[in-house]
């Protein structure tokens, strides 16, 4: 397992080396997936039982990996 950022992991033995909240099988993507559906962060805490803090690191790596993508040729 590598902490690739804050409360974020790797393990390629869990859900096949997807980024997942740390110490879950919640991955980043199913998080972010459900926010953007529209569905409140507290409802997501519920559902996956993770906290506010690991929500808002979700948003942080989310927000660090689109930061870092470049878009090239549509222009």
């Amino acid at each position: 397992m590598i902490e690739i950022a804050p409360r974020i992991t790797v393990d390629e033995k869990l859900r096949f080396g997807k980024p997942v909240v740390k110490g879950t099988r919640v991955p980043v993507d199913l998080v972010l997936g459900n926010l953007a559906g529209g569905m409140e962060i507290e409802e997501v805490t519920k559902e996956y039982r993770v906290s506010r803090e690991e929500m808002l690191a979700v948003l942080d790596y989310a927000a660090k990996v689109l930061g870092r993508e470049e878009v090239k040729g549509v222009f």
